[in-house]
């Protein structure tokens, strides 16, 4: 599959992504998500986390570990990562 979002692309994408992915699992408006709550905060299960990793490895074409949400708590925190390993890969 190929990404939405390309490499180059700035962190302000990244973190409307994850939010988005975030909303729709957690089932809250977009507007309610801050990109330095941690997510744990918000309710988020351990099964949606997984889900979470899994959405953004098919849409990066990356590799993540399952930890992801964990390792990374907030959208931010995820956002960076995520560039990080667009970086890597460009």
């Amino acid at each position: 599959m190929t990404t939405s979002i390309e490499p180059t692309q700035d962190l302000t994408e990244l973190r409307g992504w994850l939010t988005d992915r975030v909303a729709f699992y957690l089932e809250i408006p977009v507007e309610q998500i801050e990109p330095d709550v941690k997510l744990v905060e918000y309710g988020l299960e351990s099964v949606y986390a997984l889900a979470l990793c899994g959405d953004a490895e098919d849409e990066f074409g990356i590799e993540l570990e399952p930890t992801l949400a964990w390792d990374y708590p907030t959208v931010d925190a995820l956002a960076g990562l995520l560039a990080e390993k667009l970086a890597e890969q460009a």
